[in-house]
């Protein structure tokens, strides 16, 4: 089978798909410091084999789907900390490895599983690169070029990787989205892009989703458009958007836990949502959504949660 093949497959399987959590949540649970631009990459090179152990959890949890460590990984913040490019491409196809080998260890202890996870490379928004919160503002001040070559060499990268997914996320702005648009029809590797939201209508800058959502509508290699990193209240709405926008792809929903974000000491605070009445995911996946996770703050609990309740509603 054939790694584009893998995507499609299982997009065409019944009923949803779970993805999984906030990977650098559950790292910082398991007691590791996650301070600095480079958040969750910087195990990359500290501590793989806690990656690992992060990714096999979700699995544990029921997750079909896990996404690597690269959200914050790229040539820019490596290089920053003194890595070559050489070096940075490197750390960069390891988080792959290291997702395809905790898929492994998974497969190796549960040899009857009928469904082989899939394995998505993440490809996070230039703000992550900045570490300022900036992937949720959309606030960039770079041009076209600029977010084209800070793309580039890690799409590369992550194409070749032996990756099921190229999972492009937290998208706030709609010159950034251009520009990936552009990018992806060159690669061989599915993607799914999915975009952070301000509102129920629109992505972080003010674009509206079902314009930014629009130009993928007819991409050869995007399979899925969605939402991420969103409060999970304002999911059904833009569950409509994408449907009217995007009628032919598959739709991705993984909010984040409802709390907000403090740039200036890169912290959480607010309440989080009540998983059970705000989490609606039965209502995302009857409204249209086939891939449905959590993103930030959201741990293996919460997905074994999410499979327990679609899988409840399946049954029925």
């Amino acid at each position: 089978m054939t790694v584009n093949s893998r995507f499609r497959r299982a997009l065409e399987r019944p009923g949803p798909l779970v993805l999984d959590g906030g990977l650098a949540t559950h790292l910082q649970a398991m007691g590791n410091d996650l301070r600095g631009v480079l958040w969750s990459a910087a195990l990359l090179e500290r501590n793989p084999d806690a990656i690992v152990a992060a990714h096999r959890a979700y699995l544990e949890a029921g997750a079909d789907c896990i996404i690597s460590a690269s959200y914050q990984a790229s040539r820019m913040g490596f290089t920053k900390l003194g890595r070559s490019a050489g070096e940075a491409d490197r750390l960069i196809a390891r988080s792959v490895e290291l997702a395809l080998r905790a898929r492994q260890e998974y497969l190796a202890g549960h040899p009857a599983a009928g469904f082989e996870p899939l394995v998505a490379a993440s490809v996070g928004p230039y703000g992550a690169a900045l570490a300022d919160g900036s992937e949720y503002s959309g606030a960039y001040s770079v041009s076209r070029d600029e977010l084209r070559d800070f793309h580039l060499p890690r799409l590369t990268v992550l194409d070749e990787s032996g990756a099921d997914i190229l999972a492009v996320e937290t998208i706030p702005d709609m010159v950034e989205a251009e520009v990936l648009c552009e990018l992806l029809r060159d690669t061989n590797t599915p993607a799914w892009v999915s975009f952070s939201c301000r509102d129920e209508s629109a992505i972080s800058d003010g674009t509206p989703l079902a314009e930014a959502a629009a130009l993928y509508a007819d991409h050869p290699t995007v399979l899925a458009v969605g939402i991420n990193c969103t409060p999970p209240q304002l999911i059904p709405a833009l569950i409509r958007e994408l449907r009217r926008a995007v009628p032919g792809k598959a739709i991705v929903v993984y909010p984040n836990s409802g709390e907000t974000y403090n740039v200036t000491d890169k912290s959480w605070s607010g309440r989080a949502c009540d998983l059970d009445k705000e989490f609606a995911v039965v209502s995302w996946h009857r409204a249209g959504a086939k891939l449905i996770g959590g993103c930030c703050r959201t741990g293996p609990d919460d997905i074994r949660a999410i499979r327990r309740r679609l899988q409840t509603d399946r049954n029925q």
